[in-house]
């Protein structure tokens, strides 16, 4: 009497369903791989779209500073505000919250100068003139009291619309005088420029 085979089992060498497992090898391999990826993709994408944003903001914030170097340095002027010594020196007392300060400080024997300019408020402009001793109502409409010579040190130009005004406050030296003039093109933010001279 012949005795029936029977089929192999599952766990031995050669027996059936290895190809079923290699198989779910195959693909699990695949899905890690595909899942890796992903990841790194994932990856890539939150550390460099900000590194992106960041690289162009600080270019056109380098951009932005070298413009304004430049558009100063060529008219001898400095970007910024004075020092307290030297607003105190020449009484230049620039108002709070100004903007576009910029200044240039002449020294020789005879006199010293500094020559400044900044953009305020109408209430900055009446608190400044006050300050020095002064008032708006001594501004001479079309009274550009700002010389040539002064004027070519800084590169300024009084040549726009304006309306432009201006005044001198006298003072005894050693007490600094200082020529005043305001370009109100903007009716909210006069744009003022100061030179400052004191004779020791």
């Amino acid at each position: 009497m012949t005795v029936p085979r029977q089929p192999s089992s599952p766990e031995r060498p050669g027996a059936a369903g290895k190809p079923d497992r290699e198989g779910g090898k195959t693909e699990d391999r695949r899905h890690m791989i595909r899942r890796r990826w992903l990841t790194a993709t994932i990856i890539v994408l939150l550390i460099g779209i900000p590194a992106g944003y960041l690289a162009i903001s600080a270019s056109q914030s380098r951009n932005s500073g070298r413009d304004k170097e430049d558009k100063y340095s060529a008219t001898g002027l400095s970007e910024g505000w004075p020092s307290r010594v030297q607003r105190r020196l020449y009484d230049v007392p620039i108002p709070p919250y100004s903007k576009e300060v910029a200044y240039y400080e002449t020294n020789n024997w005879r006199t010293s100068r500094l020559y400044v300019q900044f953009l305020t408020s109408n209430e900055g402009l009446d608190k400044f003139l006050k300050r020095i001793g002064t008032s708006t109502g001594k501004l001479e409409p079309k009274d550009i009291t700002i010389s040539k010579r002064d004027q070519k040190v800084v590169g300024w130009e009084f040549t726009g619309p304006g309306p432009w005004s201006g005044l001198t406050h006298y003072e005894k030296n050693p007490a600094p005088t200082q020529d005043v003039v305001v370009d109100r093109s903007n009716a909210k933010h006069p744009m003022v420029y100061v030179v400052s001279s004191t004779t020791p």
